[in-house]
């Protein structure tokens, strides 16, 4: 493991095994957009020079870009500064996760291209200006998880305490008000055959209106989601549509056209397999993770320098085909740069009484993003069972770095699945929610009857 800097190991020390912790102090909040960026990461370099310091990245698009066009790559120049592989991956253990390790010591021919750490994660103002004041006001609930007072439109908690603040800061980072998206899921094949799963989604965030005042003016909706399979035709005009919430289980309602009702699922959180995906995602991996916390007790255990896949634009490229990027056994190495980045690190145990496959999981969360990046998720017998990675570049129209391809790979299986794929689909409209292009109503089981009816 990394050393822990000095920040974290307070941090660390201060919040023990993850309790309620104390609010940001005064001092604390002064140092946000002075020595800590406005969303709290470390702005200064490392000693060495590899991370750089954040000079506020990248948030104003190339000239005469526009959203929808393909995107530029603005490190395109960049060259790998060396590789990762099974025959040196133990001379970098400090520097990337136990999962990440199992992985490169696990599948052959997989390796990991490290390239200069480029700090390219920033937000609008308002983002800023609103950080600021949830870094006072804002609380998780008794429950020591819930989200009981916050603003949106900003980071929740960017001076965390707990591994449960830390959370909320991945699971409400902010990408805009709604989006909508076109991607495929992919099962991995040995053969290399496989059929892509594509869908149309539409997400919805009410609570990062800049204007918002909190929770209760939302009804306590973390976000909603509504999912459309358009091929293939086997499973075409499939539905599903979830709510998630502050405080409380998601409700979800599903509609297949075979049957022509729709009906609510019974539980759509936690370790349940989302319907349709091989068993290869339980509900509460999508994205990265999501829903409720009260199953585990969560850590924080302070910060690493890790190498993270970051700036993927090779990886999104549409002019890449499916069969080009997701082989049989991973990612298309080739096309993933990792850059060394300072993470924050949290472990979420299973609490005693509580049920769920994952006894024990292990986040890393990018400081400037505040997306989790490396998930290491492990069996009753302490092994390492399922790795998910994520990765992020930069969307200027929001401004805000945004995620959505990532992979995990069960290694009990031998199988991996790719989530969020949108090679050979349209451009993600991540201003749909701001300028008018969702319609909250949507977002109901009588829409999802009569959408499925069409």
């Amino acid at each position: 493991m990394g050393k822990l800097n000095r920040l974290a190991l307070a941090v660390a020390l201060a919040v023990g095994a993850g309790g309620a912790g104390a609010a940001a102090t005064d001092q604390e909040i002064a140092r946000l957009g002075k020595d800590l960026t406005p969303v709290g990461a470390e702005r200064a370099g490392n000693k060495d020079g590899s991370i750089p310091e954040w000079t506020g990245g990248v948030t104003k698009a190339p000239a005469g870009w526009k959203p929808g066009q393909k995107r530029t790559d603005p490190f395109a120049g960049d060259k790998p500064l060396f590789s990762i592989d099974a025959s040196n991956v133990d001379r970098y253990k400090d520097r990337l996760s136990e999962g990440q390790i199992t992985v490169v010591k696990t599948l052959k021919g997989y390796r990991m291209d490290v390239y200069p750490t480029r700090r390219s994660c920033g937000f609008p103002d308002f983002v800023y200006e609103r950080s600021k004041v949830n870094a006072r006001e804002a609380r998780l609930g008794s429950n020591g998880w819930g989200l009981e007072k916050a603003i949106g439109a900003a980071i929740m908690f960017p001076i965390p305490k707990t591994g449960a603040e830390a959370m909320w800061n991945h699971k409400l980072r902010y990408m805009g008000e709604g989006r909508i998206e076109y991607y495929s899921t992919i099962f991995s094949d040995k053969a290399g055959n496989f059929t892509p799963l594509m869908q149309d989604q539409w997400t919805w965030v009410p609570i990062h209106n800049p204007k918002n005042k909190g929770g209760d003016e939302v009804k306590g909706v973390e976000m909603k989601l509504l999912n459309e399979v358009v091929s293939p035709p086997a499973r075409t005009g499939e539905l599903i549509l979830v709510h998630w919430f502050f405080n409380e289980l998601s409700d979800a309602w599903l509609y297949f056209p075979g049957q022509r009702r729709v009906r609510r699922a019974p539980t759509f959180a936690y370790d349940n397999p989302i319907p349709g995906y091989e068993n290869l995602e339980t509900v509460d991996q999508y994205p990265m993770y999501a829903g409720v916390m009260d199953r585990y007790d969560w850590k924080l255990v302070g910060k690493q320098e890790l190498y993270m896949p970051y700036n993927s634009f090779k990886l999104i490229d549409k002019s890449r085909k499916y069969k080009d990027v997701y082989l049989p056994d991973f990612v298309n190495r080739d096309l993933l740069r990792y850059e060394l980045h300072r993470v924050w690190k949290v472990e979420a145990t299973l609490k005693p009484g509580m049920r769920h496959s994952f006894a024990k999981r292990v986040f890393y969360l990018d400081e400037d993003s505040w997306a989790i990046m490396v998930a290491d998720q492990y069996d009753a017998q302490g092994k390492i069972w399922r790795v998910q990675e994520s990765s992020i570049y930069p969307a200027p129209e929001i401004p805000a770095c945004v995620g959505q391809e990532f992979a995990s790979y069960d290694l009990n299986v031998g199988r991996y699945i790719a989530e969020n794929a949108t090679q050979e689909r349209p451009e993600t409209d991540w201003l749909a929610g701001k300028e008018g292009r969702i319609d909250p109503r949507k977002f109901s089981p009588d829409e999802l009857r009569r959408h499925g009816e069409r």
